[in-house]
């Protein structure tokens, strides 16, 4: 159903409910993002090349608000009856890096219909940061489905109820407090634990290697956010900013989640770009520590836009795996976000975190260099 031709998919790059997806060997620049329509992305792409790059080697640098095209090394041969989904990485979210799929003769991004059978393109758009990449970096994931995976708003509340799903301050949100509609909201932090409340991406800062592993100091590429009396920040138009979640999430064995976009009704804020949630985050069968925090990716629109403490800002959707999967996030396996305290991508140096809350651990200092990340 998957596979890469001559090339092997490496075991690491397995995940409990995705398989991160490999860059190919070349990258293309060119004029405008599309859609194949009726067509092959091969075919499509040859009215919209304005050049062609190597990735061997030590790879190429992907300029700011530039789209790149890059063919992926894994293809699908997929049953009738099952379909797929991609997502960028946390990681690739966290840089402000935009990334989707697109399949052949296909009108949507990063929906895979039932039974597709062909290759997987991945558009990239840097939006903050020039970044260095090379072929097999993987910037995005996959998921597979079959049938009506996805829990209802009750069945989300009854599976809280049996295994918590969300958390405040250490303690489970009883379940009639859950705010659902198609999804369970989570809101804002904007009160801090660390001095500050978040990050923003600065102008003009320096180039970006992805393809090193060793993480570099922050502080050339983001400043430091606190929030105003009344616990409210005001963020700049068109600037990026990472904020954390008030609640902190558990995913069980037997559910995978994915983070969804949530776009108020005015239209000013737009927050997540990455979002898939794999078994295992945030949740320990020994029960030492009670979820973790998610990093929120916010940008306003066309003016400066006032959020507060506690506003809500996405929302998950929740699916059931057919089975438990073997390993579980965060299980000696890499995973570089559990019980995460901080925003900042595996990229960045890391200050070790604030004392935990009650029935948490501390998760330290980021090691390096940085292990394979899961979702």
């Amino acid at each position: 159903m998957i596979h890469a031709g001559d090339f092997r998919i490496p075991e690491e790059n397995i995940q409990p409910a995705s398989l991160d997806l490999r860059l190919g060997e070349v990258a293309y620049r060119i004029r405008c993002s599309f859609l194949p329509g009726a067509q092959s992305v091969e075919r499509k792409l040859k009215d919209y090349v304005i050049d062609e790059l190597d990735l061997h080697r030590e790879g190429v640098v992907l300029e700011t608000n530039r789209p790149y095209l890059i063919p992926l090394k894994e293809r699908l041969a997929l049953p009738a009856e099952m379909r797929a989904k991609a997502n960028p990485k946390s990681s690739t979210g966290r840089l402000d890096v935009f990334t989707r799929v697109i399949t052949d003769e296909s009108d949507r991004f990063d929906e895979v219909a039932s039974g597709y059978e062909g290759g997987l393109y991945l558009e990239v758009v840097p939006l903050s940061f020039a970044i260095r990449v090379r072929e097999d970096l993987t910037l995005n994931q996959l998921r597979l489905s079959l049938g009506r995976s996805q829990l209802t708003d009750d069945e989300v509340r009854d599976s809280h109820g049996e295994e918590p799903l969300i958390f405040r301050r250490g303690m489970p949100i009883p379940a009639d407090e859950l705010a659902l509609s198609d999804g369970l909201f989570l809101t804002l932090d904007l009160r801090g634990r660390s001095g500050h409340v978040g990050y923003r991406a600065r102008d003009n800062a320096p180039l970006l290697d992805l393809t090193t592993a060793r993480a570099v100091a922050p502080d050339p590429y983001w400043d430091a956010v606190s929030n105003e009396d009344g616990d409210r920040v005001v963020l700049s138009a068109h600037q990026f900013y990472l904020l954390m979640s008030e609640e902190a999430v558990s995913i069980p064995p037997t559910l995978a989640s994915e983070m969804t976009a949530y776009d108020p009704t005015s239209g000013e804020l737009r927050t997540h770009y990455a979002g898939f949630f794999d078994p295992g985050f945030g949740f320990d069968p020994e029960g030492s520590f009670t979820g973790s925090r998610a990093a929120l990716e916010v940008r306003a629109h066309d003016v400066p836009f006032m959020i507060e403490h506690g506003q809500r800002v996405c929302k998950l959707t929740f699916e059931r795996m057919l089975e438990p999967p073997e390993t579980l996030y965060g299980q000696g396996i890499g995973s570089s976000y559990q019980q995460q305290e901080e925003t900042l991508s595996k990229f960045f140096t890391r200050q070790p975190g604030p004392a935990p809350e009650p029935n948490q651990q501390a998760s330290g200092p980021e090691p390096l260099p940085f292990p394979p990340e899961p979702s």
